[in-house]
């Protein structure tokens, strides 16, 4: 049977012969994709392939060229060849392939916009924080990672001005940090071993399902190939990072990856009040993956980690409290384990059947001064997708399964399994060489919640050195009792009174970009409305589903200048977020209208870097803050120094050059303690102050 099988494929088969050319010549190494298959052109330039009879969508595209798309007609049983002349880029061309999408398709070719932070930019904010990536984040534009906890130093990312839970983290793909990844989990993400960071702004719910209400970062791993490193640093205040990365292919189809680090903080009263200014910590976390890949379509990628962390912060050995008399220790340790999967095989020719899965558990044991509370968190994934092309389209579609348990051994009323089956459907349209549309839509049937559909729609306008996006979505958010203020100051104290609705979200963007030469100028308008917005009431520390919803409208403007050995970056955010019902209505809290910054970098190759940022915050809407009920505007400084010796680089850096302070506009404390417990405000600039840090870097 099987051989029958073959000999129909083969009888209704021909042979396509693919030649790309580039300014006259065979253009070498040329990247050619067919039917969801990535082949390297010849020294000819020239890629052979057996193909089903039919029509067939055939990309080509290499360094420096616009990429361009053919239709060809393979006929069963004979050979035909297509010729692909590439035009040169007219402006600098990012060659970055995107996964977060699934199609794998360039950047550049994406109806919908997705923000990429290349190699270049994670390398640079590994030397400045190299045990977590919250700094990477927050210097991307409209993301803003915003403080949770002061005691332990937790914090979210806000999209948008969206609030942090809303975000979704993914790790290639597969949500190796659980469905909701808390504050404190974004600082136990070392960079180290990161090639690339992926963001989708906006309801992403099409794509991922619950979790993505507010967007989507894809933090995608370094590959065989990378260089293995050896990292050192350490910190003014009390900071050391180890690390070592380990890269190497072990055959034609098998390679593997090691992730190793250790990190350490010493407990630090900055301004000598008592209270620690910055938590203490003790953190290891190992990271292996293997990959295996047939140059034929098919592969696998496995990967597994393990963190253990134990941070405690709150009033320092010997000191008291100034309104109680008596000390407070916030602690937690953290013990994560996970294990994730994604394979990959060609079906027929020209289908690509791709399969994901992970599960991950995690244990907290959290002390809030007299109160411990433990919990375990558990959560397992599995999708299946089939990809494939159809002329000028690429399509997938596929089914996934979601489990979600938390099980809180103080507050058992707080307790809950979320179970989430949902299949989804993509279509990426190539209408013709100036217009392309993607719409996507996805059910899923909660069973605490019920059914919801979550559609997309993406645009993508291109025409000389103008191209532009649109996109429009909704979608939906499974409330739990975990939240930015419960992950501060714990469930003991907390009120549900009445059973909390699921939230639903429609977002819409539109943006436009002009391309010229080493600038790229690009402008963004945004819009978000949550309807159902779960809030906490800090007064009486209930949770609740707002009567109102909450709304996020802004702008963004980022401009780049890229010419060797300079690189210049300057952005700004607006966002006006409100939140609240009648008279309460107000602006959300901790989301500053305005922000800016501005990079610059000069850096040879074989000699080093040298980079100076500055970023503007703005003005904050503080909530149950008893010293003042509006933040102040601050400005940061930071600068960096690199020296490459070789295979040794060695840097220093230096952050918040000013030495901007929260507590040098008053104190952390409180005077009385809060409703739900804790004894500190809201932290709306840094607590920190300047820090320096210096180290090298070993590849070998």
């Amino acid at each position: 049977m099987a051989c029958v099988l073959l000999m129909l494929l083969q009888s209704s088969s021909g042979v396509l012969i693919v030649r790309v050319r580039a300014t006259d010549k065979p253009a070498s190494a040329a990247q050619v994709l067919v039917n969801g298959q990535r082949f390297t052109a010849d020294s000819g330039g020239q890629v052979r392939l057996t193909q089903p009879a039919g029509d067939v969508a055939v990309t080509a595209s290499a360094n420096g060229f616009l990429p361009a798309t053919v239709t060809a007609t393979v006929i069963a049983g004979e050979e035909r060849s297509i010729t692909i002349d590439l035009v040169a880029q007219p402006a600098i061309d990012e060659h970055v392939t995107v996964s977060a999408t699934r199609t794998d398709q360039r950047i550049e070719d994406l109806p919908m916009r997705v923000e990429v932070l290349g190699q270049e930019e994670v390398d640079e904010k590994v030397t400045m924080t190299p045990g977590d990536i919250v700094m990477m984040l927050n210097e991307m534009g409209g993301l803003r990672v915003q403080a949770t906890s002061p005691s332990l130093g937790a914090a979210s990312v806000r999209i948008q001005g969206l609030r942090g839970r809303y975000t979704r983290f993914l790790s290639d793909g597969l949500p190796l940090f659980g469905e909701q990844t808390g504050g404190l989990g974004l600082l136990q993400i070392p960079p180290t071993d990161l090639a690339q960071v992926e963001v989708i702004k906006g309801v992403a719910s099409a794509l991922y399902g619950a979790g993505a209400l507010g967007g989507v970062v894809d933090l995608i791993s370094k590959r065989p190939a990378a260089e293995p490193m050896v990292l050192l640093n350490r910190t003014t205040l009390g900071g050391t990072d180890a690390v070592l990365f380990g890269a190497k292919p072990l055959s034609a189809n098998w390679g593997g990856t090691l992730l190793v680090g250790g990190h350490w903080q010493d407990k630090d009263d900055v301004d000598g009040d008592g209270w620690a200014d910055i938590a203490g910590y003790s953190r290891a976390v190992v990271r292996p993956r293997v990959f295996w890949d047939n140059q034929r379509g098919d592969s696998l990628f496995m990967t597994t980690g393990l963190t253990w962390e134990r941070r405690t912060g709150g009033t320092m050995p010997g000191a008291v409290l100034p309104a109680s008399g008596s000390a407070y220790v916030e602690a937690l340790d953290t013990r994560r384990f996970d294990v994730g999967a994604v394979g990959q095989t060609l079906l027929a020719g020209r289908y690509v059947m791709t399969l994901r899965g992970s599960a991950t558990t995690q244990q907290h044991d959290h002390r809030f001064g007299e109160v411990i509370e433990n919990d375990r968190h558990h959560s397992e994934f599995i999708e299946a997708a089939l990809r494939g092309t159809s002329g000028a389209q690429t399509w997938v579609a596929g089914a996934a399964f979601e489990n979600d348990r938390f099980d809180p051994s103080a507050t058992p009323q707080y307790a809950y399994t979320y179970r989430a089956p949902g299949v989804f459907a993509q279509d990426d349209i190539q209408i013709n060489q100036w217009l392309a549309v993607s719409a996507s839509g996805r059910l899923d049937v909660h069973n605490q919640f019920g059914a919801f559909f979550s559609p997309r729609i993406s645009a993508l306008a291109r025409a000389g050195g103008w191209s532009s996006r649109a996109s429009i979505g909704g979608g939906f958010f499974a409330p739990t009792p975990l939240t930015d203020e419960t992950e501060a100051a714990g469930l003991s104290r907390l009120r549900i009174p009445e059973a909390l609705k699921a939230e639903t979200a429609r977002s819409a963007s539109f943006d436009l970009t002009r391309r010229a030469g080493p600038m790229t100028l690009t402008g963004s308008l945004f819009r978000s409305r949550v309807a159902a917005p779960v809030i906490v009431d800090p007064t009486t520390y209930t949770l609740a589903n707002a009567a109102e919803a909450t709304t996020n409208s802004g702008a963004e403007f980022v401009a780049t200048y890229r010419r060797n050995p300079f690189s210049i970056t300057a952005t700004y955010t607006y966002v006006a977020s409100r939140e609240g019902a009648g008279a309460e209505r107000a602006e959300t809290p901790l989301t500053p209208r305005h922000s800016a910054g501005l990079t610059g970098t000069w850096e040879a190759e074989g000699k080093g870097r040298i980079g100076l940022e500055a970023y503007f915050t703005g003005r904050q809407r503080l909530e149950d803050n008893p010293y003042r009920d509006q933040s102040a505007g601050y400005v940061l400084f930071g600068a960096l120094a690199e020296r490459q010796f070789g295979r040794i680089r060695v840097y220093v850096n230096a952050e918040n050059l000013a030495n901007v302070r929260q507590t040098t506009f008053e104190s952390m404390l409180r005077p009385t303690r809060a409703a739900d417990g804790r004894w500190t405000v809201d932290a709306w600039a840094p607590l920190d102050g300047r820090v320096i840090n210096a180290g090298m870097r070993l590849k070998f």
